[in-house]
């Protein structure tokens, strides 16, 4: 989590004296064990695994090759009902196949031809197409969170719609209500009523024609028909895997791919992307991730440093990050 430059300078006050590493073979050792990460035999546990969750989703780091701005990158949970967890994550079109690395991690929390295994996705379509390359032949269902934050958008935006008016003040009181209607019907397996809402908003939205927004702010009524017609395309493109999400929950099921992004948080996000805007090469960057993956799932050696119990061996002691 920190350059090789300062990994190299801390090392160097540990092993004996007169002994010291450089952040040149640092880098070059790290890459090298992340590229044998992918040849290891995978660890199967001592019991099978009744049901699995797998979640992923996609993000990008910023790229130094020639021609491409963005690297992209794909990352996904897998996890058990008994708590079992596993991580992976891949660079697009590198030598590390994705598709490999989701089926490594069904097998390593115990993936067995009785196993239920659910999947979620936003509504990229490739990776639905890597779900079912690697075997998950249940259709994913729309993940919530994308869902949500577009209802959020929308929600803001009416939030800034004008009350000059009586009219308008009538209007806007109409549309939120509306909003919280339409999160309601999505959240309780009822979006096909969607377009009820549409509807109703359509007949009122019409008092802000004409409507001036602030310089850097924006006219509000345009941002939220913006927001209302990417929902409506969300939901008639993901129409078929969209459940009662409701029902889901109180049954202590996952809703959505939120555990993934806090996953592309700590794996790529604190280091790469968010706080250090590193630029990285595609052969450098999917090694690194390698080893991430490994340190997470306690299979990189001594479990330093990992974040979940190891699957597979019972008798070892869980290591928690600080």
């Amino acid at each position: 989590m920190m350059p090789f430059r300062v990994a190299a300078a801390v090392l160097t006050h540990l092993p004996p004296a007169n002994v010291g590493i450089s952040p040149e073979t640092l880098r070059a050792y790290t890459l090298k064990i992340g590229e044998q990460l992918c040849d290891i035999p995978t660890t199967k546990p001592v019991s099978a695994a009744k049901s699995i969750t797998v979640t992923t989703d996609s993000t990008f780091i910023r790229s130094r090759e020639e021609g491409n701005r963005h690297l992209d990158i794909r990352v996904g949970n897998v996890e058990t009902s008994d708590g079992g967890r596993q991580v992976f994550g891949a660079v697009a079109r590198s030598d590390t196949d994705i598709v490999v690395q989701i089926r490594r991690s069904l097998e390593a929390v115990g993936q067995t031809a009785a196993t239920k295994v659910t999947a979620f996705t936003d509504g990229c379509p490739d990776l639905r197409s890597l779900l079912a390359d690697a075997g998950v032949t249940t259709r994913p269902i729309a993940d919530w969170f994308h869902i949500a934050m577009r209802l959020q958008h929308a929600k803001l935006a009416a939030c800034g719609l004008l009350t000059d008016e009586p009219g308008r003040a009538e209007a806007k009181a109409t549309i939120v209500a509306e909003i919280e209607r339409l999160h309601w019907r999505i959240w309780n397996g009822k979006a096909k009523n969607a377009p009820t809402t549409f509807e109703r908003i359509r007949k009122v939205i019409h008092l802000y024609k004409g409507e001036c927004g602030h310089r850097t702010q924006g006219v509000a009524s345009r941002k939220l028909w913006h927001a209302f017609h990417e929902i409506d395309q969300y939901l008639r493109s993901q129409s078929a895997r969209l459940v009662n999400y409701a029902a889901q929950y109180r049954a202590g099921l996952r809703v959505g791919t939120a555990v993934t992004e806090g996953t592309a948080n700590f794996l790529i996000n604190r280091r790469m992307n968010k706080s250090q805007q590193i630029r990285r090469s595609r052969r450098g960057a999917d090694p690194l991730l390698q080893v991430r993956c490994a340190v997470y799932n306690g299979t990189l050696g001594s479990g330093f440093g990992q974040r979940f119990k190891p699957i597979g061996r019972p008798d070892a002691a869980v290591a928690i990050a600080a």
